[in-house]
């Protein structure tokens, strides 16, 4: 299959491209670098993604950012922010990737454990998990039976919070979480799924 990875130059999304390549023709894509580039909070930028990369038969999105800040120190702004990248930004995925997707093909969004184990400081994040999360359970129905739509669900990233020289304990390394999206791409009999990464661990 041919696959488009966007994000393919972050932790998780690089990955998945290694992860994907074993058996399929990738195209990666970040803002900044790749076989193409493109910004998903820009929407004619997804245009034209999908419209020169021609035919392809997958799409996973491995971008989009929110705010980390207590909620009495979210401004408007981190909210928009937050509200146009990773939520809009991945709902335009799906809505652009569309156009030239085969029949049967499907597109993976990624959302967050956020969504459903909260903690301090994520209001914003858990909000724009918890909307791609019932945006993909939705219109997974109004694409099928053409086209396939999941999302997985990554929880904390060992690399993530080695770096942050937070405990390791409940991290899981992107490797393993990049199978969860191997699934969404291979499994035919899987769509409007929100998968839980460490179920694929």
């Amino acid at each position: 299959m041919k696959v488009i990875v966007i994000g393919a130059r972050g932790l998780i999304g690089g990955h998945v491209a290694s992860a994907l390549a074993e058996k399929h023709e990738i195209i990666r894509v970040s803002r900044k670098e790749g076989d193409f580039k493109a910004d998903i909070t820009d929407k004619a930028s997804l245009e034209k993604l999908f419209n020169d990369a021609g035919s392809y038969d997958a799409v996973v999105c491995c971008s989009g950012g929110g705010a980390f800040k207590p909620l009495q120190e979210l401004t408007d702004e981190d909210f928009e922010f937050s509200l146009h990248s990773k939520l809009m930004g991945q709902v335009n995925v799906a809505r652009t990737g569309l156009a030239h997707l085969t029949n049967g093909g499907s597109i993976t969004l990624t959302s967050g454990v956020l969504a459903v184990e909260p903690a301090q400081s994520c209001a914003a994040i858990s909000l724009i998990n918890a909307g791609v999360e019932g945006f993909v359970r939705s219109a997974a129905l109004d694409i099928a039976p053409n086209f396939r739509l999941n999302v997985v669900s990554p929880p904390w990233i060992s690399e993530t919070l080695q770096a942050m020289g937070k405990d390791l304990s409940q991290g899981m390394p992107a490797a393993k979480c990049a199978l969860a999206y191997v699934e969404c791409v291979q499994n035919t009999a899987l769509t409007g799924n929100v998968v839980d990464a460490r179920s694929w661990a």
